[in-house]
């Protein structure tokens, strides 16, 4: 599958000719200024929590696209409320078919609020099968036990773990998160933007060899097979 890397937690999966993006936090990321976010392509927007740095650019690019709008019952009323007019609601546990393949939410360990404060339901996760191959996405999440159940729904092609630590899950635990659901294919997110979840990219990658799994860090705009 084609991965498309926008920064920090933002990335775009083609499958089943769609453009599946997630979590666009772009116009308010400094090391995504080159990004244009009205050249972004998208049919379907997933959402995994209310936090600013997941849903700054889901309006805009929902309204220019026309793309559907997917999170938990929380959000898929707040969007609604923000004028988008394409929503699907997938609260943990659930799985729905799109013509792109089948979704299902899975719960992850993390906080959530919009960023007036107000309550954003539970964080998210979502996990994929398409005709291309299966994959997970966690959303910002720390190591649950709940991820050693993914395997029994999907044999998965490759995850995508946020790796920055203090905010979420770090190197060593998304090396046992990959381990947990059982792929050898890892794509680092939610990490660099901010001071405090810098990180040591080649390190990264050396960790995640050692344990016999492969770690992808695009250049942000980069495309990727996977």
């Amino acid at each position: 599958m084609k991965i498309t890397y926008y920064g920090h937690s933002s990335f775009s999966v083609f499958a089943g000719g769609k453009h599946i993006l997630f979590d666009p936090f772009i116009t308010g990321n400094e090391l995504a200024k080159d990004i244009d976010i009205d050249t972004i392509p998208a049919d379907y927007i997933f959402v995994s929590h209310g936090h600013f740095d997941h849903i700054q650019d889901v309006v805009a690019i929902a309204n220019r696209t026309g793309a559907t709008v997917v999170g938990i019952w929380e959000l898929y009323s707040y969007f609604g409320k923000q004028g988008v007019k394409n929503l699907h609601p997938l609260n943990p546990g659930g799985k729905v078919v799109f013509d792109f393949g089948t979704a299902k939410s899975v719960i992850a360990q993390h906080s959530s609020s919009l960023p007036d404060g107000t309550y954003a339901g539970v964080a998210c996760g979502f996990v994929f099968k398409t005709e291309e191959g299966n994959f997970y996405y966690s959303g910002d999440t720390g190591l649950t036990l709940d991820m050693t159940l993914i395997p029994k729904w999907a044999e998965l092609d490759f995850a995508v773990f946020p790796i920055g630590d203090a905010l979420t899950m770090g190197i060593e635990e998304a090396i046992e998160a990959a381990q947990f659901v059982k792929t050898n294919k890892v794509l680092g997110a939610h990490y660099d933007t901010f001071g405090f979840i810098k990180i040591d990219k080649a390190g990264a990658v050396k960790q995640f060899k050692a344990a016999g799994i492969e770690l992808f860090l695009p250049a942000i705009g980069e495309t990727v097979d996977i």
